[in-house]
């Protein structure tokens, strides 16, 4: 039996931050499914985590040793989207074979307990070459743009030999055939335009009338859309998320309200965020010029290109009418109440009223509790374990 195993060691997850924080890369969602979910899907098997000693190892994670057992292994690089082209060279791969590519490196490596030599050492036989394209995220902002593309993917790959529920003839559908929604979907009197790209309506998600969808889009399990609500290609508006007002090409992870009246493009926000009512960001600078963000590995800012939004991690919360600069990245579990346009950098639990102040994280924690009884559920032990380690270390 083939086992899929993720490694992050070459892929740089504290570029990635702040959404690998409270994560693994593998674990980011990125078109309509996360990239674990990605690639469980194309294998039809459970995947796990390799050992990394560190605050976010898991049940999931396990030690590549000789004990590891008689199955076959895949070990991949977390941080690569995979693709029809890409999965069946893998399929094609025989023990200690590793893929690579010129210009993203090591991709992924296929073993068996013969080829374990040690504690996280494994022979490899031979590499071999792949020349195709390749997607994979080395910096937050690469969420945003390359959503398009991992709509079209993930909706391709997740209709493929179905048939959509049956959609209300009270709505306005443009191209029909792009528009497919999952048991328990329900909306009354919205325009759904697939002309530019796909829409995909989860489970159980609620779009309430009078909404504006123009695809690509992605509205996941349990999410509702207030009424009135306008969304742009390509967003992705995660699994019980709670959103109103304009989007524009933005990822939603999980659990996040953006539930008002106001403005957000090119952004992604965590899980357990919530944008007070009439929160905007800014997206394009006034001179058109290149949108950087600060990275915390690099210790500098990189360009983004022209255009760049909102980096909220998980836990994060504005006060009502917040401005956010463009290029503006906010940390894990802060409570934003800032006058005029925030800084651009906002670390790990900033408070802020009339500058940014520590947020006790006895005090973050009551909160998050809070906010979670809001939607049905209890904060866990490992969130908290989670939290306080980063608050320690960071």
């Amino acid at each position: 039996m083939l086992k899929i195993i993720f490694t992050e060691e070459y892929c740089k997850p504290e570029n990635l931050h702040p959404f690998t924080y409270t994560r693994h890369i593998q674990d980011i969602r990125v078109g309509i499914l996360t990239i674990r979910e990605k690639w469980e899907w194309y294998f039809k098997t459970a995947s796990a985590n390799k050992w990394e000693d560190h605050y976010l190892d898991n049940e999931q994670s396990i030690k590549i040793e000789k004990a590891i057992g008689k199955d076959e292994y895949l070990l991949i690089h977390a941080n690569v989207l995979p693709t029809k082209a890409i999965i069946s060279k893998l399929k094609k791969l025989q023990h200690g074979e590793f893929l690579t590519t010129g210009s993203e490196g090591g991709m992924a490596y296929k073993f068996s307990d013969k080829e374990v030599l040690g504690l996280h050492k494994i022979k490899v036989n031979r590499s071999i070459v792949y020349k195709g394209d390749i997607k994979a995220i080395h910096y937050p902002w690469q969420i945003f743009q390359l959503n398009d593309w991992a709509i079209r993917a993930d909706f391709e790959m997740i209709s493929s030999g179905r048939k959509s529920k049956p959609i209300s003839k009270t709505n306005k559908l443009v191209k029909p055939s792009g528009i497919f929604a999952e048991a328990g979907a329900t909306m009354e009197h919205c325009i759904l335009n697939a002309s530019e790209g796909p829409i995909y309506i989860g489970k159980n998600a609620r779009i309430m009338e009078g909404s504006l969808l123009r695809g690509p889009i992605a509205i996941c399990e349990g999410a509702v859309v207030k009424m009135g609500t306008k969304i742009y290609g390509a967003t992705t508006i995660g699994p019980y998320c709670t959103v109103g007002g304009e989007i524009k090409n933005s990822v939603l992870f999980g659990y996040t309200n953006k539930a008002h009246d106001g403005y957000l493009g090119d952004s992604v926000l965590g899980e357990w965020c919530n944008l007070g009512a009439g929160t905007s960001n800014s997206n394009v600078k006034n001179n058109a010029g290149d949108v950087k963000y600060w990275v915390d590995a690099d210790k500098k800012e990189i360009s983004a290109g022209n255009k760049g939004g909102l980096l909220m991690g998980d836990y994060s919360k504005a006060a009502i009418n917040t401005s956010f600069n463009t290029g503006t990245v906010v940390g894990v579990c802060c409570n934003l109440i800032t006058p005029g346009l925030t800084p651009k950098l906002i670390p790990n639990f900033s408070w802020g009223a009339d500058g940014i102040t520590n947020y006790k994280l006895s005090k973050a924690l009551v909160d998050i509790e809070n906010w979670k009884k809001m939607k049905g559920l209890d904060m866990t032990a490992r969130e908290k374990q989670i939290l306080t380690d980063i608050y320690k270390l960071y």
